[in-house]
């Protein structure tokens, strides 16, 4: 998974500036909520959301999600995966990342964990539906009721930033692993990279009902969420991370050869662009030809970036950040 080089020569926090910065190394939760109704705010919100977040994320357990998480993975270790018998995932949601391991035989055994029941009824109807075996437990990151060492594996896929308190999660992590295991997390949001992903999501607004007019598609109709559950989506995204931030949350947690890397710049513009657009418009009358074009599209761009932008450009601009680390032997 590692280099060898690089595994005997981890590296362990600084007692004085590295401390100081790991302790407000990402931006805080509103001051107007605690952390636990950050939390409950996070299990509602997902609640609600759980029987159509596949359909709205465009989320795919065949052979297009095996080959997405795949490449997430690798990207991430920055070689192939070496593969681990026992993973936990943090925020699995629907099962995204863990049931398309486990069909590609990365992972022998999944145990999955959220803080929302309803995204893990959802899961476990997927896994179900795939004839895969895996443990679900409802439980927040912070506090997870597992024994030290249980795992070689501890991954997530964008849910970091809707942690409350990492420090202490990040901990939690360090201590289900097993010596020498592995955390990699995915999909997180960078700081300068969400900023900068605003640009095309205000020019697709703007240029929203030219668009609906050119694709013959009538305005969206209203939302069935009601006023609270809007309200509860803008506040479960709790941060968002700097690379350095990032790697000073895991290097304080006790963890070694820290890695952070970037992903998607011009896919995630191309993408928010045409998200924000299609957000405005009756989804049963967007053109398949359109939605062809949009995935293609995003497909085509994830690929520019991989090879041409994400080994040249600093990660910080990207707009997701991938971690990997590793608990000493």
């Amino acid at each position: 998974m590692f280099p060898r080089d690089r595994l005997a020569r981890g590296r362990q926090p600084r007692s004085g500036r590295e401390a100081r910065r790991a302790s407000i190394w990402c931006r805080p939760v509103p001051p107007s909520l605690s952390a636990e109704e950050i939390r409950d705010a996070n299990t509602r919100y997902h609640d609600v959301a759980a029987d159509h977040y596949d359909a709205k994320w465009g989320i795919d357990f065949g052979e297009i999600g095996r080959h997405q998480v795949l490449a997430k993975v690798r990207k991430a270790l920055g070689c192939e995966p070496r593969g681990w018998r026992r993973s936990l995932e943090i925020g699995a949601g629907t099962g995204y990342f863990s049931l398309n391991l486990l069909a590609a035989g990365v992972i022998a055994e999944a145990t999955c964990t959220d803080i929302s029941p309803g995204m893990l009824r959802t899961l476990e109807g997927n896994a179900a539906r795939l004839g895969v075996e895996v443990a679900t437990r409802q439980a927040d990151a912070e506090r997870l009721p597992f024994a030290d060492g249980s795992f070689d594996l501890v991954l997530g896929h964008a849910v970091l930033h809707h942690i409350p308190d990492l420090p202490r999660a990040f901990a939690e992590f360090a201590r289900v692993l097993s010596p020498g295991g592995a955390v990699l997390f995915a999909g997180e949001p960078s700081r300068y990279g969400d900023r900068l992903a605003g640009v095309p999501k205000r020019l697709a607004r703007t240029v929203a009902p030219m668009w609906r007019r050119a694709v013959g598609a009538a305005p969206a109709p209203p939302a069935p969420e009601s006023e609270a559950d809007a309200a509860l989506e803008r506040v479960v995204d709790v941060h968002a991370f700097s690379p350095g931030e990032l790697s000073a949350a895991a290097r304080a947690a006790g963890m070694v050869d820290v890695h952070v890397r970037g992903e998607e710049l011009l896919a995630n513009w191309f993408g928010w662009t045409n998200r924000t657009l299609e957000a405005t418009a009756d989804p049963e009358q967007v053109p398949w030809a359109w939605r062809q074009y949009a995935y293609r599209g995003y497909i085509a761009l994830q690929e520019l970036d991989r090879r041409m932008l994400e080994g040249r450009l600093p990660p910080a601009i990207f707009y997701n950040l991938m971690l990997v680390a590793r608990r000493p032997a």
